[in-house]
């Protein structure tokens, strides 16, 4: 960290010789080398993966805090309650058709969890429904539980939503998922309709990771926010088929695979299958208390007004070993945002006249076990989310230089995207919404938290045209890191990285902020937004 009255001064100094504006004179601060120092220190093995819960996690919240605290804003925690759930699923899931049987094995063909809270958990001989995409969307005429019982049973369901498959726009969002394409949902849903399990069939395409995402995370002991009834409303098992699983699922029970093509058309109907499944799990549990990071900058005139800046700071901790390596470092997941929320802090505490709204650096925890510290927030929020104008979060700051794109995830949301490309031409840029919109990534972060409550929320970072290699080049670094890097242990720092992107992001969403920060605007939903109808409390 730099000297504070050494910066100020020399701030001022500065000013006084160039005439620039104070925010641009603010938003040389951030640096590429300061970037990279935040990123090696919270990225080693120091910090052991930084998971709630660990060692690892306690020094990343007391380094975040004394980091906001020596920029000098007003530093602190919020506790957040959590349950870890350590579950042990039987070996195989057992599916049975009079004498016949199959059998599918955990990791490589199916893994099972499960939020209840019980040390035992047993479907035995549960019927099966296919209940398609297990939605249940009226705006769009969509009921995949129409006329079929699922109580008590498990049910299978596609992973994504059914306009995926049609890519009409006009048919939920075409190509780029709603909320009822993700994972979450269906399982919310199986629930409400009273399913004792939710098996979702992975497909590459519809999740936007391959299953090796799903079988590391379903490794992990599960974390979630507690709840006094345990979660008994819950299915007694959430779960995932791989592809394959899938088909010799369907072929066992003589079912045409053509049926998941079918089940994206207004003619599908949800049915039960020829086959009963057993499957168990065996759990214990520590309830715990993780942290949120706050950071507080208070503002001038409007200073009961707030825009929050998140980025959540856990990561996955110390696994299996991998080709040797076990700790799972999490250096663009999610160090690069850490570094940047530092940075856009230290921007804004460097100008010399507070803005007139006031600012949260918010790092929330277990973003990495279903969004939970933000989600916690969102929930008991320190400031009032009546008073909170936007949120602006990150999320995966690929350190592979400058972009003529800002990617925006999450497009045609809010009016947010029309201040950022009112910023971003000031740098020569264009908005490019999300290409991969399919993968559900706006329901991926912490912004959707707040987006859940009402609240104006971007997630925006360089991603596609890379201003030297080319936009082919960018694409081939894009898919290497999903697949190769992505949630592995091999996510760590290298000193190759070219961290100019992030600081051009960096400057430009600090640009958007500060001018946020001053005027009267209140960016509003978008009329085609899921989220424009829900009041903020």
């Amino acid at each position: 960290m730099k000297n504070g009255f050494l910066v100020l001064l020399t701030f001022f100094l500065v000013s006084c010789a160039t005439q620039e504006a104070p925010e641009v004179l603010a938003a040389k601060s951030i640096q590429a080398a300061d970037i990279a120092k935040h990123v090696k220190i919270l990225a080693s093995d120091a910090f052991m993966g930084r998971k709630p819960f660990t060692e690892g996690g306690l020094k990343t919240t007391q380094y975040l805090k004394d980091a906001f605290t020596e920029i000098g804003l007003q530093s602190s925690f919020q506790e957040v309650p959590l349950i870890q759930v350590t579950g042990k699923p039987t070996a195989t899931f057992e599916i049975q058709q009079g004498n016949r049987s199959l059998s599918l094995a955990l990791q490589t063909e199916f893994v099972a969890f499960s939020k209840v809270q019980k040390e035992q958990i047993s479907i035995t001989n549960a019927a099966f429904v296919f209940a398609g995409y297990g939605i249940v969307a009226p705006e769009y005429a969509w009921d995949d539980y129409k006329d079929i019982d699922v109580k008590g049973k498990i049910v299978v369901v596609l992973v994504n939503d059914p306009g995926m498959v049609s890519e009409d726009p006009a048919f939920f969002k075409g190509t780029t998922m709603t909320y009822y394409g993700r994972w979450t949902y269906k399982f919310e849903e199986a629930a409400r309709q009273g399913a004792k399990g939710c098996i979702i069939i992975h497909q590459d395409k519809g999740a936007g990771y391959n299953f090796s995402v799903v079988k590391n995370g379903a490794a992990f002991p599960k974390l979630y926010l507690q709840r006094e009834d345990g979660y008994k409303n819950s299915c007694a098992v959430e779960g995932w088929l791989t592809s394959a699983a899938a088909k010799k699922l369907f072929d066992f029970c003589k079912m045409d695979t053509q049926l998941i093509q079918k089940a994206a058309t207004r003619a599908h109907q949800s049915f039960p299958m020829p086959a009963t499944g057993t499957v168990g799990i065996t759990q214990s549990f520590v309830s715990k208390t993780s942290k949120n990071v706050l950071a507080y900058l208070e503002g001038g005139a409007k200073k009961e007004e707030l825009l929050i800046f998140s980025a959540h700071w856990d990561a996955f901790g110390i696994g299996p070993k991998v080709a040797g390596d076990s700790i799972y470092n999490g250096a663009i997941d999610n160090a690069t945002s850490l570094a940047w929320l530092l940075e856009t802090a230290e921007a804004f505490q460097q100008l010399p006249n507070k803005p007139a709204r006031s600012i949260l650096f918010f790092a929330p925890t277990a973003e990495e076990a279903g969004l939970l510290g933000s989600a916690y927030y969102a929930e008991n929020p320190v400031y009032p989310l009546k008073n909170t104008v936007a949120v602006i979060n990150n999320d995966l700051m690929f350190p592979f230089g400058e972009t003529y794109d800002i990617m925006v995830t999450g497009f045609g949301q809010s009016e947010l995207d029309d201040l950022l490309a009112v910023a971003a031409k000031k740098q020569g840029r264009y908005l490019l919404p999300d290409p991969n919109s399919h993968t559900g990534m706006f329901f991926r972060s912490d912004h959707f938290s707040f987006a859940k409550v009402g609240v104006p929320a971007l997630y925006a970072r360089s991603y596609h045209d890379h201003k030297t290699k080319g936009k082919a080049w960018m694409q081939a670094k894009e898919k290497d890191y999903l697949t190769n890097y992505y949630h592995k242990t091999i996510d760590a720092y290298q000193e190759d990285w070219d961290l100019s992107g992030v600081v051009l992001v960096s400057k430009l969403l600090f640009d958007l902020a500060y001018n946020l920060s001053n005027s009267e605007v209140y960016p509003q939903w978008k009329a085609s937004s899921e989220f424009k109808n829900i009041e903020r409390n």
